[in-house]
C-alpha cells in the first residue's frame, strides 16, 4: 500500500491525467488530494469528473482548499459570488458554459456540489497530518481555527507539537519544485501558472510531476529512505 499526496489541480485537467497515468492508482492506495481542484485553470468541470471516477480504483480523500471554501460561500451570497470570480471562479464557470449566467450555480451538476460539500478539513494517519494551507504548532486538529488550516501560508509552519510530519499545498512554489523542510513539505508546484502538480509518495519521498502541457518528469526528496 502507498500513500500518495497530491498538491493544488486548479482546473489543470491535462495534468491531472498524467499525473493518474503516471503513479497508477491501485485499491491499496490511498491517495490525499489537498484541495484547491477549481478555479484559475481551464477545466474546473473535467477535473471533478475525473475526481468522481477515481473513487472507483482506489482510496481517496479530499481536504477542502481555499477554493472550495469561496465556491461554497459564493454560492450562498452575491457579494462573495463577486470576489470568487475574481480570484479564478470566472474560469472555473467557463468550463461549464455558464461565466455569463446569473443563475450559474444550477449550470454545475450536483454531483459536483456533492464533492465540494463533501471535502474534509484535514486528514492523519501515524506519522503524517495532511492538511491544505497551515496549522498552528500547539493546536489540536480539531481546534484549528479556519483561517490558518484554508488560507494561511507556508512560510508560518512550525513543527506540530503531535511530532508528525505536515503535508500541504497552497502557498505557490515558483521553483517548481517541492518546499521540504523536513518537519513539513509544500506540494503546491504552480499547476496552474505555467508550472507542475506534484504527487508525493509520502513513505519512500518518491514524486511525479506533470504539467499542461504534457510535460512528465519525476524525483527523489533528499533525505528521505527507500
Amino acid at each position: 500500500m502507498r500513500t500518495l499526496a497530491i498538491g493544488d489541480i486548479h482546473g489543470c485537467s491535462t495534468a491531472l491525467t498524467h499525473i493518474l497515468r503516471l503513479v497508477k492508482p491501485t485499491p491499496d492506495d490511498q491517495v490525499i488530494f489537498l484541495g484547491d481542484y477549481i478555479d484559475r485553470g481551464p477545466a474546473t468541470r473535467e477535473v471533478l469528473d475525473s475526481l468522481l471516477e477515481l473513487e472507483q480504483t482506489c482510496h481517496p480523500v479530499f481536504l477542502r482548499g481555499n477554493h472550495e471554501v469561496m465556491i461554497l460561500e459564493a454560492r450562498e451570497d452575491t457579494l462573495k459570488a463577486d470576489l470568487w470570480r475574481s480570484y479564478g471562479g470566472l474560469e472555473a464557470l467557463a468550463s461549464y458554459g455558464a461565466e455569463f449566467c446569473n443563475d450559474w450555480a444550477a449550470a454545475i451538476p450536483d454531483s459536483h456540489w456533492s464533492f465540494l460539500q463533501s471535502t474534509v478539513r484535514y486528514f492523519e494517519t501515524t506519522d503524517v497530518i495532511f492538511v491544505h494551507a497551515c496549522l498552528d504548532p500547539e493546536l489540536d486538529l480539531k481546534e484549528q481555527p479556519d483561517w490558518l488550516v484554508f488560507w494561511e501560508y507556508f512560510e508560518r509552519m512550525k513543527p506540530h507539537k503531535s511530532g508528525k510530519r505536515v503535508i500541504c499545498g497552497h502557498t505557490p512554489q515558483h521553483s517548481g519544485e517541492i518546499k521540504d523542510l523536513g518537519f513539513a513539505a509544500c506540494l503546491d508546484t504552480g499547476a496552474a501558472t505555467g508550472g507542475w502538480l506534484t504527487c508525493l509518495n509520502v513513505d519512500s519521498g518518491h514524486y511525479w510531476q506533470a504539467n499542461e502541457k504534457a510535460e512528465i518528469r519525476s524525483g527523489k526528496l533528499q533525505g528521505d529512505l527507500e
